[in-house]
């Protein structure tokens, strides 16, 4: 197996791995079987899965968190409590309730509760702030929000350019705080105490195709999408995540410290942990330092991961016990090759499943046969085309239809849409419509345009390599260049602005590069200004690292920035005649990125 840009999965690893996960494909196999057979049974959902897993280990731990622990029975009958008091309420099948909290027990109450009832539960980023947030809140129209204490302020900052109804109903549930909300929230805590603890009878009454959450993602171009999971989504993910990749069993503890209103948490930790009956372990924000300490406190036998958390774990300064925990068997996205290998001997994890996905699809590449180096492979249709980086375009050849790469060659991604329910899409038809490529390799075929670069490494695997277009990522979250833009715009000096990622050596994704053209030169130009608008109106890993002050930008004939050409030039002061500064780490204003800086930066000096 060869390593980076030339890395191919050759000829006899694949017949090995093959061989060895004889088992494992066979109830993959079995999984899918059940997974097809519920189209002519369409009465599963979540919340039938939190019952069922209730009934049969109904004193298993469900949910652990700090110094609490919930058996199955407790948690399905907290969520009842919720469900009846809500309904109680107004919400119905169909209803969209906006729910804003940290990682604690309460998040994965209300979505069970909401799911229960057939309602939707739309999954505030808590990092949003400003017009971002505002818009994530009313881009459907909410029967009621829930909002934790921890994120009341950051709501009622915004609450009053909402133009709420009196129909629209608030709810509160407290935190460590003992701070009473305004009188216009109800407290959850103390309005359920004494609701029913039964199954409510809506439970059955939800089908698969309904929705059951709204996950915002920056998607491509402007402000976030709400992306829509249903629950042919959420118990497909139970289904495979926990029973066929992972094999989790009420014995497994699955250790989540992403958010909540990360797809990955949703969609890959916590379905994992429900589709086997298994303990969830629940951590408020990531910490490297406590982080393994966690994993033996709760004896977690499984995480999920984002490659920066990967990443962050791998510069604390090693430990004489670092491969003396429970963990053995890991799933997620962005684990870089470059720490792979090193990552799984220092922690003694024998199995990595990488994936690829998008928390709008209902499609995933994944490294099933516990390969290194991989995001793994698929059983439904997808393609690695030859694509145009001048235009951002894939290319067509003489017949108007797209090519597909050699083995070993980088390309765009594309899924199939061979069901509607592979691509869901966004709550905004024409963002929906503008993801999809008609008559790609055959008159009427559909795919989705994923923006992604990936590698065919061969026998139906790849590797990613990129993120195209007007999306970065940065971490583990999508940065929207337009959004961005548009917050850079909006401080008076900036005539105009340009965002896009570059690449930082010894950090995974891209960090926030702005291109602006102000009315003052740089020496007039309030930098400290600019970096307390931007991170009072953006989440923190979307304020840019980076600013060039321009005179002009060059465009195409249509107008339109050349983004490629300033993203290729990067940040090297050397580089360009126009200065560039830096937000360095801590730092509450930008300041001029000198050779001396910029060589630390490349040396990995900073802790971005």
């Amino acid at each position: 197996m060869k390593t980076g840009h030339e890395y191919i999965l050759t000829d006899e690893e694949a017949w090995k791995a093959l061989a060895s996960a004889e088992d494992k494909i066979a109830n993959a196999e079995r999984i899918g079987a059940i997974l097809q057979s519920r189209q002519h049974d369409d009465r599963e959902s979540l919340g039938k899965f939190i019952e069922q897993n209730a009934r049969d280990y109904p004193d298993r731990p469900a949910v652990m968190y700090e110094e609490v622990r919930y058996t199955h029975r407790e948690f399905n009958e907290w969520a009842n409590r919720y469900a009846h008091y809500l309904f109680s309420r107004g919400v119905r099948h169909g209803d969209i309730v906006v729910v804003m909290l940290e990682n604690r027990p309460e998040i994965m109450v209300a979505i069970v509760a909401l799911a229960k009832i057939g309602a939707v539960a739309s999954l505030i980023n808590t990092s949003q702030r400003s017009t971002v947030l505002a818009h994530s809140l009313t881009i459907q129209p909410a029967q009621g929000f829930i909002v934790g204490e921890e994120c009341l302020g950051q709501f009622e900052a915004v609450r009053s350019g909402l133009a709420l109804n009196q129909d629209q109903a608030l709810f509160y549930i407290p935190d460590a705080g003992n701070d009473r909300p305004p009188a216009i929230y109800t407290d959850l805590a103390e309005a359920t105490l004494h609701m029913e603890v039964t199954d409510p009878a809506t439970t059955g009454e939800v089908r698969l195709k309904d929705p059951v959450a709204y996950i915002f993602t920056s998607g491509t171009t402007g402000l976030p999408k709400a992306a829509i999971i249903t629950h042919m989504h959420a118990t497909a993910s139970a289904y495979w995540w926990g029973r066929a990749v992972l094999e989790m069993t009420p014995e497994d503890v699955m250790y989540i410290t992403l958010p909540m209103f990360h797809s990955n948490a949703f969609n890959i930790g916590w379905a994992a942990a429900i589709g086997g009956g298994s303990a969830v372990a629940l951590r408020r924000k990531f910490s490297a330092r406590n982080f393994w300490q966690d994993t033996r406190k709760f004896s977690a036998t499984a995480f999920n991961y984002i490659g920066e958390i990967c990443r962050y774990l791998m510069n604390q300064p090693p430990q004489p016990d670092d491969a003396d925990n429970p963990v053995y068997k890991i799933a997620g996205n962005g684990m870089n090759v470059d720490i792979w290998k090193d990552f799984k001997k220092r922690f003694a994890v024998d199995k990595v499943y990488e994936q690829y996905g998008a928390t709008e699809f209902m499609f995933s590449l994944i490294n099933f046969f516990n390969l290194d180096c991989t995001i793994g492979t698929s059983n439904r249709s997808f393609a690695i085309v030859k694509h145009d980086p001048q235009n951002d375009e894939p290319v067509r050849d003489e017949n108007g239809f797209l090519q597909r790469v050699e083995v070993g060659n980088t390309g765009l991604m594309l899924i199939e849409i061979e069901d509607p329910l592979i691509f869901k899409g966004y709550t905004d038809a024409r963002a929906t419509e503008k993801k999809i490529i008609r008559n790609a390799f055959e008159p009427g075929d559909m795919w989705v345009n994923t923006g992604d670069l990936l590698r065919d490494i061969g026998h139906n695997h790849a590797q990613f390599v990129d993120r195209l277009g007007d999306t970065f990522r940065w971490k583990g979250e999508n940065v929207s260049t337009d959004e961005v833009a548009n917050i850079v715009i909006g401080f008076e000096p900036v005539l105009q602005a340009a965002v896009y990622g570059v690449a930082i050596p010894g950090t995974d994704g891209r960090a926030g590069m702005a291109a602006i053209v102000a009315s003052s030169g740089p020496e007039h130009f309030d930098m400290a200004g600019l970096a307390t608008h931007l991170r009072a109106s953006l989440p923190s890993y979307a304020v840019p690292i980076f600013l060039r002050l321009m005179q002009r930008f060059e465009t195409t004939s249509t107008h339109k920035i050349r983004k490629n050409i300033l993203q290729k030039h990067g940040f090297n002061p050397a580089a360009v005649a126009d200065p560039i500064y830096v937000l360095l780490p801590g730092a509450f204003a930008y300041t001029p990125l000198t050779p001396e800086v910029y060589e630390d930066v490349m040396k990995g000096r900073y802790k971005f």
